[in-house]
């Protein structure tokens, strides 16, 4: 029996138009060993759910960057309220979503995955050990959750330049942050859950080339960057359960019974009481046993 894979997709919330290609998403897939099974990059949502099926084995979780469920016709969802009160003294929050939002790049993708057989997963609702699942991550709160990579005061700031800098220097110190978190996630080969940067080509460049200073080229490495984030939280929600805690877990439920929720790694000191933490997933044979503001849409 093929054993489940974690999915990590760093998805661009507009989609294609006849007019206008959507901005690319990372994409990344690891096993339970760590090793990156593939890495790269799509346009759209149709090519990202073919990618998706031809990398998700029965029992697989996939980790999506972008807002899955979306029950608000306006303002802010309570999962993403919480992403502040929980992570904001390590200067992390979240934009808030709604229906009202022309791209929901994320809804259309859950969609399309329920409709090709897979379940979404919450994080409070048990999901069947022989379905692939989906559910909604948020880098950051992986990056300053997770005592292995050792952020200990605030996020890095590696999305965007800092603008406290003189404008020439700005590029540049982007880089090098974002240098040194690769260098930072280059060291989770003996972690638990592990991830391996150097086992595969594509993210091995990760490690071997520096990070560029210009924009696009900058942009294509943060986006494969983020999606092995949302990879090893997929690990993380399978192998390590109890690392994670379920923001927006008192939501109202949707008519079908799910909540709009956000899967976050969190240190004891970021624990929102009395939430829950994730619940554990059932093991199914193969499987190694444990458990800034987000982007405008691109």
């Amino acid at each position: 029996m093929t054993s489940p894979r974690f999915v990590g997709i760093d998805l661009a919330w507009r989609d294609s138009t006849p007019a206008r290609p959507a901005n690319e998403t990372g994409l990344a897939v690891i096993d339970a060993d760590g090793t990156v099974l593939d890495a790269g990059w799509a346009r759209g949502v149709d090519e990202v759910v073919e990618w998706i099926g031809a990398w998700a084995t029965p029992g697989s979780s996939i980790a999506i960057d972008a807002p899955v469920l979306v029950p608000n016709a306006t303002g802010m969802r309570p999962s993403e309220r919480e992403v502040a009160r929980a992570y904001g003294r390590w200067h992390v929050a979240a934009n808030a979503s709604s229906a009202s939002l022309a791209w929901l790049g994320g809804r259309t993708l859950g969609e399309r995955l329920e409709s090709a057989g897979m379940v979404y997963d919450d994080g409070v609702a048990e999901v069947p050990a022989d379905r692939s699942s989906y559910f909604e991550c948020y880098p950051y709160t992986t990056l300053v959750g997770m005592s292995e990579l050792g952020y200990e005061t605030r996020r890095p700031r590696y999305k965007r330049p800092d603008t406290t800098l003189p404008l020439a220097d700005r590029r540049a110190a982007r880089a090098a942050v974002c240098d040194d978190l690769i260098a930072r996630m280059s060291a989770l080969d003996s972690a638990t859950p592990p991830l391996s940067l150097a086992s595969h080509t594509v993210s091995r460049l990760l490690v071997d080339e520096p990070s560029p200073l210009v924009d696009r080229a900058y942009k294509h490495r943060e986006d494969l960057l983020d999606a092995l984030l949302c990879a090893w939280t997929a690990s993380i929600r399978v192998r390590t359960p109890e690392r994670l805690q379920v923001l927006g877990s008192a939501t109202e439920p949707d008519e079908r019974g799910r909540r709009a929720t956000l899967l976050a790694p969190a240190r004891d000191s970021q624990r929102l009481a009395p939430a829950p933490r994730a619940l554990g997933r059932p093991e199914t044979s193969g499987r190694t046993p444990g458990a800034p503001a987000r982007g405008a849409p691109a």
